[in-house]
């Protein structure tokens, strides 16, 4: 089930478990906190765009009775062990992982299918920041193998008229997140920033993430809601 450089870590929910790298790619508090922004959706079909381990997968099919789960992710290494997982679990009748590039997603999906759809993006844009070494993080952090323009373009593609976009990103880029989100008739409308505490869970600081829901052809209405503190 696991492979050398592989370890089975707890995940606090229930009995579920996740396969991580030992060292490398490893999932983050930003997929934690976009599961729980998202897990109150009423759907049928859900899709995890960026899929990583699969950990959004995994926790929401906690949280959420959506009966159809799937996960994408381009790395096959990191695609094989998000499968894995999922059969660790025993949940691979429900869950679904297919390693592709989510640029050509419409050779793995239907058009106008997904309900909900969930992206914890590349954040960094080529060329931008100091990039890792290491080529797993690399592709996770750095708009490499797909961009922002990317996802919001599959996202409008494959969401049901009424279906809903869920993304965590950075919040440098909530002006291309608009702009790009109402280019392609998915219509802005929750959001919540994400700050650093203190002991007496006071903010400090600007904020280090944003939140953002989309409408898929939906009215303007944008409501900001109370922050998420760490």
């Amino acid at each position: 089930m696991i492979r050398s450089d592989e370890v089975i870590e707890e995940l606090g929910t229930g009995d579920l478990r996740i396969i991580q790298k030992k060292k490398g790619f490893r999932f983050g508090t930003d997929a934690v906190i976009l599961k729980d922004f998202a897990k109150g959706a009423v759907c049928s079909s859900m899709l995890d765009l960026c899929t990583g381990s699969g950990i959004i997968p995994i926790l929401f099919s906690a949280e959420n009775q959506c009966p159809e789960i799937h996960g994408i992710e381009i790395q096959p290494e990191i695609a094989d062990m998000a499968k894995r997982s999922a059969e660790l679990n025993r949940l691979d009748g429900r869950i679904k992982i297919t390693c592709g590039d989510l640029r050509e997603a419409e050779r793995f999906y239907q058009k106008r299918y997904f309900d909900v759809i969930t992206c914890n993006p590349p954040y960094i844009k080529a060329g931008a920041g100091a990039a890792s070494n290491e080529g797993s993080r690399l592709i996770a952090r750095h708009e490499i193998m797909c961009r922002l323009e990317d996802v919001i373009r599959v996202s409008a593609e494959l969401l049901d008229q009424g279906g809903r976009l869920f993304m965590v990103h950075k919040p440098f880029r909530l002006a291309d997140i608009f702009c790009l989100m109402r280019k392609y008739k998915i219509e802005p409308k929750r959001m919540k920033c994400v700050y650093s505490g203190d002991a007496d869970n006071k903010i400090s600081g600007p904020p280090s993430l944003v939140l953002v829901e989309g409408l898929y052809e939906g009215k303007s209405d944008l409501k900001v809601e109370e922050p998420v503190i760490l």
